[in-house]
């Protein structure tokens, strides 16, 4: 499936579980519904993906993981927060570079309408 099928699929989920939870909510639980809504469109989403760190050729498992990693393609980072800060896209491009996946999703699931939370980063490496 190509990234932008895949990613129109995804905005498409995370807007049905908005629109069933509406703002508010902790993080984990739009996490939780989520990754369940996509494996039930036939999608595979996985979640608290470890990325691991590789520095001076060591492999460093440092505790960094993307809340979602969708057909080990795109990772999907949500925030339930008043706004994102540019900490948040520095955060999902660190992961996409570490990783070496090309794009991710910052989903932020706090606002009255979703796609106001919706930001899509391509890594250039």
């Amino acid at each position: 499936m190509k990234h932008t099928d895949l990613t129109t699929k995804i905005i498409g989920a995370a807007i049905d579980v908005h629109t069933a939870l509406g703002p508010g909510l902790f993080e984990h639980v739009y996490k939780e519904c989520l990754a369940y809504k996509l494996n039930n469109l036939g999608i595979k989403a996985v979640k608290e993906v470890p990325i691991p760190l590789i520095y001076e050729d060591i492999k460093l498992e440092c505790g960094y993981r993307a809340d979602i990693l969708v057909e080990n393609e795109i990772i999907i980072e949500i925030k339930s927060i008043e706004r994102l800060a540019p900490i948040h896209f520095l955060q999902i491009m660190t992961y996409l570079k570490l990783g070496h996946f090309k794009l991710g999703l910052l989903i932020n699931f706090n606002e009255v309408l979703l796609k106001s939370g919706l930001r899509r980063i391509v890594n250039g490496y």
